[in-house]
């Protein structure tokens, strides 16, 4: 795309990043429509999780920064050594996905997102647990949560819902639960996207037009934020993923 720029497909990518954008600052789960869009545009299925994982970080960090204040850590589990964890998780993770070879991947790929749908189906509709729970030993919780960020840095469908559930089940309220999960899924792309900046699968352009549209899309989801219904968007995200894992599997 770098050596032949198609300017309608970049705006059609840059919208594709504003819906993402407004999505995640909604409900989450914009990756779920910047990785078809970025499929739909040419890129293989390696590159476009490459790409959307560094055009998506901008709006990660914001997330994260908003919310910095509400977020803690779980009984002995300081906030800073469940980032530690993320972030050597997701190092991990990258490194096993550059060394990947593409064709593996491509056959990979339908399985990740009809993983990742599941999880964000469950996460989107599931009852939310009214009062904290606490009931993971710290060593488990820790080993979960190194293990989240090696999906994360791998793949990353699903990753906040998996540590909403996780952090709730381990004793955080709801409120405080979310942005720590905002914080660690930073942290855990930070590892990642510092690796695949070097990467030969970034497609730049693609990425540069995804971000400026998720830029746009967070003050959009803002604006939105107390006058859309939420389970609409998760729902279409349910949708989309469903849909993509189909034809993933047909393709």
């Amino acid at each position: 795309m770098l050596s032949n720029p198609d300017i309608p497909l970049l705006l059609l990518i840059a919208l594709a990043g504003f819906y993402a954008g407004t999505q995640n600052t909604l409900a989450g789960g914009g990756s779920f429509i910047t990785f078809p869009t970025l499929l739909l545009a040419g890129l293989d299925p390696l590159s476009a999780n490459i790409t959307s994982t560094i055009a998506l970080f901008p709006n990660q960090i914001t997330s994260a920064l908003s919310g910095r204040k509400l977020a803690g850590g779980v009984g002995a589990l300081s906030l800073g050594k469940l980032l530690g964890l993320s972030v050597v998780g997701g190092l991990v993770g990258a490194v096993l996905l550059l060394n990947t070879p593409v064709t593996f991947f491509a056959r990979l790929v339908p399985w990740l997102v009809l993983f990742a749908t599941t999880i964000f189906a469950w996460g989107s509709f599931r009852k939310k647990p009214l009062h904290a729970v606490n009931s993971i030993p710290v060593p488990l919780l820790a080993l979960v949560q190194f293990l989240i960020g090696v999906y994360g840095g791998y793949f990353g469908g699903g990753i906040g819902f998996l540590m909403l559930a996780t952090l709730t089940i381990a004793g955080l309220q709801v409120r405080m639960a979310t942005a720590t999960k905002n914080v660690l899924a930073m942290g855990m792309n930070a590892s990642a996207v510092v690796l695949f900046a070097f990467s030969s699968h970034v497609d730049w352009l693609a990425a540069l037009a995804l971000s400026l549209g998720g830029i746009g899309g967070g003050f959009a989801g803002n604006w939105l934020l107390h006058r859309l219904p939420e389970k609409i968007m998760r729902g279409f995200v349910v949708l989309v993923g469903i849909a993509l894992t189909v034809w993933l599997f047909l393709r």
